[in-house]
């Protein structure tokens, strides 16, 4: 059994959230550190260990609202050291995007239709920072 990683999101990276007991995995933030493979490459050695020996059933949620080009490119080595476990009917995919980001939805399906891992993609409602908030413009989600 893999050791429990969590990270906490700063402002270039995710919130990481790997937990090998409950079978939960979750990414969420933004993410554009500059040396990506320094960031996601101990994450991705976690997931091969995590599924040499996986729950029966693992859920797994992407939660990014942004996300640059090397960040990607560490993703989708991440999606497929996932896709690579034997027992994929078992793997469970979230994938949310904000109402209205149909790119980050569009990522999401590019990933999926190169899977073949269970996605389901959720819309939520845009999330906005309170200090950009001004009367009138912004609705702050809760």
């Amino acid at each position: 059994m893999v050791e429990n990683l969590n990270i906490s999101a700063t402002e270039d990276t995710p919130e990481v959230i790997m937990n090998g007991v409950k079978g939960f995995i979750s990414f969420s933030g933004t993410s554009w550190a500059e040396d990506a493979l320094s960031f996601y490459k101990p994450l991705i050695q976690w997931i091969k260990d995590y599924f040499e020996n996986p729950q029966p059933k693992t859920d797994i949620e992407f939660s990014l609202s942004y996300f640059n080009t090397s960040s990607a490119k560490q993703i989708a080595k991440l999606i497929t050291a996932i896709n690579e476990c034997k027992n994929k009917n078992q793997i469970f995919v979230k994938w949310y995007y904000e109402k209205e980001d149909h790119e980050m939805l569009k990522i999401g399906q590019k990933y999926s239709s190169i899977l073949n891992l269970n996605f389901q993609f959720i819309e939520t409602e845009p999330v906005v920072d309170k200090d950009d908030y001004q009367e009138g413009v912004y609705q702050i989600v809760k």
